[in-house]
């Protein structure tokens, strides 16, 4: 048998992973940030030594390259006119950024460098240029090649010195697009992200593990149920599905059990039960052979009686598709050609509740044609047993029984009234328990397990059933969920 976790590994999973992930996250968010960092280092170095190659002509750092403007390009850019230069941007935006060589305390030269940066995207803000107002040259050049390799633009940059002599500096291994590192934060979002997301998951699946094995004991009594469950999951709902096989296996067992006994009981008293009415058949008082007989008879319907309602504990039967208006007329018509005064009102055709859309929260009601069926999910042998008691109830104590159906998208509804006068409906529900029976009910046959054998019907289904007065006697409504 394979193995499964507890809540409590699942749980140490979970925070192993989630530990795990965070610090991969943190990894790689650092690593992004370490390599931005080596990337503006680097091209303030460049920077750096790039006033040398500008001033005193020496060998420029790696990855600049220094190209002498043609003196008609130079006078272009004296002029200012920088965007009819070769291979300059368009449209063309310039940036100038002057680079001064302090001379003493508190004293700027004027000479200096001059840079022209050329973009078609943006004018770069020089405001962003930290540098203190006595640094070096060096350090300004610096500042700005870290300024240029901030944004991805690929400039065209221009720079001349203070004899006025133009160059123009190729960069693009050092402030370039493609010189830029890969910016790996987000893959540290994304990863956080996604471990979040996969405990939610695994957190949510198992939640709704729990729910579901719920719902399926909630709704064994209405859809019925295996001998016995598996399941899949932790640990714990694994040992609560065997615990409850067990429970549900004793309980069978003691149903099982009890019919049996019962049934034996039935058996053995059927033999002495055949003599006790032939040797009654022998007494020659008539009065007191009737009243013998009577006793035998009622004896082996009480049996019957209580053998039905362990039946209908059991629930033995599996629930299916049927018609609830169809069942109910073929009861009403077997009634009917008995005899008796039973009557269904096919006109009362009440509004059928629909369900809310996702347009509308208000439930519309539409009025259902006569000839219509109500179709739900039930055990017909447990469901016409429980509405021919009803029946039969309203016959004994109330002489006659009007039958109705009532419905809605959710719930459908049985209704027996009778004829037997008002202010019996709160004391029905005392009557509800096995063997009771109500006051003045003594000369009326029967046993007190018809109600219980009707509510339990009704608890099996998921439905319930209730009294309340009516206009002619006492209704009984029995109502059942039809999903």
């Amino acid at each position: 048998m394979r193995t499964r976790l507890s809540m409590r590994a699942w749980g140490g999973v979970w925070a192993g992973g989630a530990f795990a992930a965070t610090l991969g996250a943190a990894a790689i968010w650092a690593g992004s940030q370490m390599a931005w960092q080596a990337h503006l280092s680097r091209a303030a170095q460049a920077g750096a030594g790039l006033y040398a190659a500008l001033e005193y002509g020496a060998a420029p750092p790696s990855g600049l390259y220094l190209v002498a403007l043609a003196p008609e390009a130079a006078a272009q850019a004296d002029a200012g006119a920088f965007a009819a230069l070769k291979g300059a941007p368009h449209p063309t935006l310039v940036t100038h950024i002057p680079v001064r060589t302090p001379t003493g305390i508190g004293e700027i030269s004027t000479a200096g460098l001059s840079l022209a940066v050329l973009s078609d995207e943006l004018q770069y803000p020089i405001a962003r240029l930290e540098v203190p107002g006595q640094s070096s040259a060096q350090d300004q050049l610096g500042a700005v090649a870290m300024l240029l390799a901030s944004y991805c633009a690929d400039p065209m940059v221009l720079a001349r010195t203070d004899t006025g002599a133009w160059f123009r500096i190729e960069g693009e291994a050092i402030w370039g697009c493609a010189a830029a590192p890969a910016d790996q934060r987000l893959w540290a979002v994304a990863l956080a992200l996604a471990a979040l997301a996969l405990i939610f998951v695994s957190i949510g699946d198992t939640s709704q593990r729990f729910r579901r094995f719920a719902n399926e004991l909630r709704d064994r009594h209405r859809h019925g149920g295996p001998e016995h469950y598996a399941t899949q999951g932790p640990a714990e709902l694994d040992d609560m599905a065997h615990a409850i096989n067990s429970h549900l296996e004793r309980e069978r067992a003691l149903l099982e059990k009890r019919a049996m006994v019962l049934s034996g009981v039935s058996h053995d008293l059927g033999t002495p039960a055949t003599r006790l009415r032939l040797r009654a058949a022998l007494i020659e008082d008539a009065s007191l052979r009737d009243q013998f007989a009577g006793d035998i008879d009622r004896m082996a319907e009480m049996i019957e009686s209580v053998l039905t309602y362990t039946r209908s504990e059991m629930n033995i039967e599996a629930p299916r598709q049927l018609s609830l208006s169809a069942l109910v007329e073929a009861l009403v018509a077997d009634y009917q050609d008995a005899g008796q005064p039973v009557e269904f009102d096919p006109d009362a055709a009440p509004p059928e509740t629909g369900a809310s859309t996702v347009f509308t929260s208000w439930q519309a009601r539409v009025t259902m044609p006569e000839k219509r069926r109500i179709l739900m999910s039930a055990r017909p042998l447990a469901l016409q047993r429980a509405i021919t008691n009803l029946i039969d109830n309203a016959l004994k104590y109330g002489r006659r029984a009007h039958v109705r159906l009532e419905a809605t998208s959710e719930m459908a509804s049985i209704l027996v009234e009778d004829e037997g006068g008002r202010g019996r409906a709160d004391e029905m529900a005392a009557l509800l328990a096995p063997f009771r029976r109500g006051d003045g009910t003594e000369a009326i046959k029967g046993y007190g397990l018809g109600l219980t054998i009707v509510s339990t019907i009704a608890e099996q289904h998921g439905g319930s059933l209730s009294f309340e007065p009516s206009d002619h006697g006492l209704r009984a409504r029995l109502d059942l969920p039809r999903a």
